[in-house]
């Protein structure tokens, strides 16, 4: 039985905020800059985005298992992965784990999803990886932050990377950390972070590897390295005398360090480069090391294109300005502070969560018309508690009619609120990534999961609208 990566996806906010603003100084159009979830995004909705562009062309229903990495996590106590399971309407018998406490904990779900795989515990896992982390305003950290999420189908089923072999180095390091109750990443000097903890153990695991697959750095193709910034990438590359050809851009200045998801995402954008018979090998850092070996299949050449690295990268919005990034991300002073009221009523969560997380929909045995909310009664045949249910994320909707709301709050005034029809049921939907001044009636939008409010001081979500962007050639299905 051969385990490997089945498919991939990867969402990267299309929000850029220019490293030229964080210093109080113009910025440039080509000039470096990070990428930044915005008011309505975190750790679950791109994890959520990701997702589904991994499991595009495949059954839902094969998946057995969902494990979610992440370090920003909204919740304390509340499993990630199986709001992310209800919000791709995946089976309910599957195994949901979430991982988390280090930044090695998005390619520790990857080991975890092979070993169950492998062992037959399960045939397909879906791993997710993602990360929003906040670093105080004008720090070196949110200058090389940046945020995103990663996700893989690990299974033994025609996979387009076979894992070879892992290495593993745990340390005990407080080099960078964040507390219970700490909003901002902290960190140690920088010298002795790199010198003392990243650059040491990311040479002991990838040595350890090359030593147990019996290879050398000169038998892999493609080497996508953890680092926290540039320069100490530049420096593990030559201490392991890497070629320039053969190392995964680290995306300084385009994305940023994604925490969690970083190393996942520097493997999503190798994969999309891989070609069969070729070899990866990828490395992550946090409380000690880890690395892997990988071989590209002739699978490979089979996948439809998914929407990677590259595909988000493409698809930027400059961030007007860097007091428009703090109101985004709740970091400028409020009169007032969040609410911690009991907010939306556990009781309509729950009986709405079909309708709300899994944007489920129903469908009359009788005449076929698709109907949401789900009601008892069919709008076009009358016939009564006939109907299917129908998941209606995954299709294109189009706008009937939309207004400019300037008195919702949010850091973009106006907020597009439309009824958009798909299939026939309309829906009363916010719109997302669309300038309000090209707006218009009749266009297609694809759905997207974001967060719809903070009420009661914790996240709730729903899907908005997102205009159907045309599909670049050989990079999306």
């Amino acid at each position: 039985m051969t385990t490997g990566i089945c498919s991939y996806g990867a969402y990267v906010p299309p929000s850029r905020l220019a490293l030229a603003a964080i210093a109080g100084r113009a910025a440039s159009e080509d000039g470096p800059e990070r990428a930044v979830a915005w008011n309505d995004e975190d750790s679950v909705t791109m994890g959520v985005a990701a997702a589904i562009s991994c499991l595009a062309g495949f059954d839902r229903d094969s998946v057995d298992a969902v494990l979610f990495a992440s370090t920003t996590y909204p919740f304390r106590e509340k499993q990630g992965a199986s709001l992310i399971a209800r919000a791709l309407d995946l089976r309910r018998d599957l195994r949901t784990q979430d991982h988390g406490g280090s930044l090695r904990a998005g390619t520790a779900a990857l080991r975890s999803a092979a070993d169950a795989v492998s062992a037959g515990s399960a045939r397909s896992v879906l791993v997710i990886a993602s990360d929003c982390r906040t670093a105080a305003p004008g720090s070196s950290l949110e200058s090389a932050f940046g945020d995103g999420a990663a996700a893989f189908l690990v299974g033994d089923r025609d996979p387009i990377a076979q894992f070879e072999d892992w290495s593993s180095i745990s340390d005990e390091i407080v080099d960078v950390w964040r507390a219970e109750t700490d909003r901002f990443v902290h960190s140690w000097e920088d010298r002795f972070v790199v010198q003392e903890g990243y650059t040491p153990r990311l040479l002991e695991a990838v040595q350890a590897l090359l030593e147990k697959t019996g290879s050398s750095i000169e038998d892999f193709d493609r080497l996508a390295l953890y680092a926290p910034d540039r320069r100490s990438h530049a420096t593990v590359a030559r201490k392991l005398r890497a070629r320039a050809e053969q190392l995964i851009d680290p995306l300084f200045g385009r994305l940023g360090n994604a925490g969690t998801a970083f190393a996942p995402l520097l493997l999503a954008s190798a994969l999309e480069q891989a070609r069969p018979a070729e070899r990866v090998l990828v490395s992550n850092y946090g409380d000690g090391a880890d690395a892997t070996a990988l071989r590209i299949t002739e699978h490979a050449e089979k996948l439809p294109p998914r929407r990677g690295v590259s595909w988000h990268l493409a698809r930027r919005r400059p961030v007007a300005s860097y007091d428009r990034y703090l109101k985004a991300r709740s970091l400028n002073p409020t009169e007032w502070e969040a609410g911690s009221d009991p907010g939306l009523s556990a009781t309509i969560h729950f009986r709405e969560r079909d309708e709300d997380l899994s944007l489920r929909g129903q469908r009359c045995r009788g005449c076929s018309a698709i109907q949401f909310p789900p009601q008892r009664v069919c709008e076009t045949c009358f016939s009564k508690d006939d109907f299917e249910p129908v998941r209606l994320s995954d299709r294109v909707g189009r706008v009937v009619t939309h207004t400019l709301d300037f008195f919702f709050p949010t850091p973009d005034p106006p907020t597009i609120v439309t009824v958009t029809e798909v299939d026939g049921a309309r829906i009363h939907l916010q719109l997302v990534n669309c300038d309000p001044k090209t707006m218009r009636n009749g266009i297609p939008v694809e759905f997207v999961f974001r967060r719809i409010h903070q009420s009661g001081g914790r996240p709730n979500y729903y899907w908005k609208g997102s205009p159907l962007p045309e599909p670049p050639a050989g990079n999306e299905t």
